[in-house]
């Protein structure tokens, strides 16, 4: 099935009776996707602080009013609580599953946080003829922990995660113009080449998500990540916290024009 041509709402129907369950890349193209990070109302002003703050790695698109599974605008007929392939929980920091659905977890004070997402660029990239390689090899973008720290904010501190593309030499400053029109999701990338200076030792054990194929003739080009909140969260260690798992993303009903300045 050609999920790329489906609607924002049909392809979350099909999340929501859990018929996808994989990553969302390459869904729905020319609508922004979304990562979520749900919290207690007690830590949801500290984090939306910390988004304030890094605005490249937690670019937000909508905060739902306190105990609700629905949103406002960014789309319709939404159940932030069914709606994404795969979500994690962390207790105390500590990842204590995945599931598709998190209805049994739901708090009447939870506030969701709904970020903007690399993937949103990427239908920018492919129209531009730029190779974007996790959807050529039908798996999750790789993604990686660095040594760049997050300007901290109440309990949030820790450093970014990225994820990378391998772009051919030649179309790294069309890559780099593509996406820094698009800053509500990430947009220009943090780093080109070297891993090892980010802190990277391995470009081809990603921390998150899955290796992919960098060829002749191309660079490892980074981009701030929407699963910095999650490393965020392995550090600092609240109590509970609810996330998508890496690449499982909210398809917005949001067109990604309408993200750029």
């Amino acid at each position: 099935m050609n999920y790329s041509e489906m609607s924002p709402g049909e392809v979350r129907k099909l999340i929501r009776s859990e018929e996808i369950t994989g990553p969302t890349a390459g869904m729905c193209a020319g609508f922004a996707q979304a990562n979520l990070v749900v919290l207690p109302e007690k830590l949801a002003y500290d984090f939306l602080l910390f988004a304030q703050r890094n605005p490249k790695s937690c670019p937000l698109l909508e905060v739902s009013d306190k105990g609700s599974r629905a949103l406002k605008y960014i789309g319709k007929d939404v159940d932030i609580a069914r709606d994404i392939p795969k979500y994690r929980i962390y207790r105390n920091g500590i990842l204590d599953g995945e599931y598709t659905n998190v209805e049994q977890f739901w708090k009447e004070d939870f506030v969701s946080f709904l970020i903007g997402c690399s993937f949103s660029f990427e239908a920018a990239l492919l129209e531009a003829g730029v190779p974007v390689r996790h959807i050529e090899e039908n798996c999750n973008v790789p993604m990686y922990k660095t040594n760049i720290p997050c300007v901290p904010a109440g309990i949030f501190s820790g450093n970014m995660v990225v994820s990378m593309r391998p772009i051919p030499y030649a179309q790294v400053p069309e890559a780099v113009q593509i996406t820094g029109e698009m800053p509500r999701v990430h947009g220009a990338p943090v780093h080109i080449g070297a891993p090892e200076a980010i802190g990277i030792s391995d470009i081809n054990r990603p921390d998150f998500g899955d290796p992919v194929t960098i060829r002749e003739g191309e660079v490892p080009v980074f981009w701030p990540c929407g699963v910095t909140p999650q490393n965020v969260i392995m550090n600092v260690k609240p109590e509970f916290v609810i996330t998508h798992a890496p690449g499982h993303m909210l398809i917005t009903d949001v067109k990604n024009v309408e993200l750029k300045y």
